[in-house]
């Protein structure tokens, strides 16, 4: 993934210290310039989530919870506070195609919300999940309502398409050791725990690859061999970005 890939997810981040428990705090007062940079504050990803989700109450979803199967009809926007959520893609006869990993915070669902069209993916809880809610009406209204919050969702709409596109051009462009160390990049900078363990399965990459275990499997022990990274049971270990760097620069 690009340096711009994730740069949607940077606009819709929440109040770290914010109780999960609590419902979504009041609108923040939205500054008009960052005084440092000279930065339109109304792109402000707080001032964002805060004005699509003010007073929705958490939800509290499990790991392996469903928020919404490709082809259900559309009536709800999503807001991931805690956790994260795979975004699928199956054929007709069951092969799955991961097209997404969204970490908190984020938004979730936007698409069949707004055109009122069926899901055109399946989204699953990865790990336990804090998550708000709207339903298409209330989503419409608040659009209706506020100027910023349309012109900040449709920067999120572009950004999304604009991750569409490049992902495509990485299947169409990229072998599977260059599309793996992207991958593994990308993972490394939204799921990585503290000490830098990914929980992921090789199975999980591999779709998220378009790819076959097999070759994933063999892919990740050369590069466990030459210390590019640790992997233990379903968990992955970036040990060396810069190497992931360079060999992705080099098959580019």
């Amino acid at each position: 993934m690009g340096k711009k890939s994730f740069a949607a997810d940077k606009i819709v981040w929440l109040d770290s210290h914010r109780p999960a428990s609590r419902r979504a705090s009041k609108n923040k007062q939205i500054q008009s310039q960052d005084a440092a940079g000279g930065h339109d504050q109304s792109s402000s990803g707080r001032d964002l989530f805060d004005l699509l989700f003010d007073n929705c109450v958490t939800d509290r979803l499990p790991a392996g919870k469903h928020l919404f199967l490709q082809e259900d009809r559309s009536d709800r926007v999503f807001g991931l506070i805690e956790g994260s959520i795979e975004i699928s893609i199956y054929s007709i006869d069951g092969q799955k195609l991961v097209a997404n990993m969204q970490a908190a915070p984020t938004i979730i669902g936007e698409i069949g919300a707004l055109d009122g069209g069926v899901r055109t993916a399946t989204a699953i809880c990865r790990t336990d999940c804090v998550i708000v809610s709207l339903d298409r009406d209330q989503l419409l209204r608040r659009i209706e309502e506020s100027p910023l919050l349309a012109r900040s969702m449709l920067r999120l709409l572009c950004d999304r398409v604009r991750w569409v596109s490049e992902s495509l051009g990485d299947h169409a462009f990229l072998d599977v050791e260059a599309r793996l160390a992207k991958r593994l990049l990308l993972l490394d900078k939204l799921l990585a725990d503290p000490s830098g363990w990914i929980a992921i399965s090789q199975s999980e990459i591999a779709d998220f690859l378009g790819s076959t275990r097999e070759s994933v499997n063999k892919l990740l022990n050369n590069w466990r061999s030459l210390g590019f990274i640790e992997v233990k049971r379903g968990r992955i270990k970036v040990a060396s970005r810069n190497r992931l760097r360079l060999l992705l620069r080099e098959r580019e």
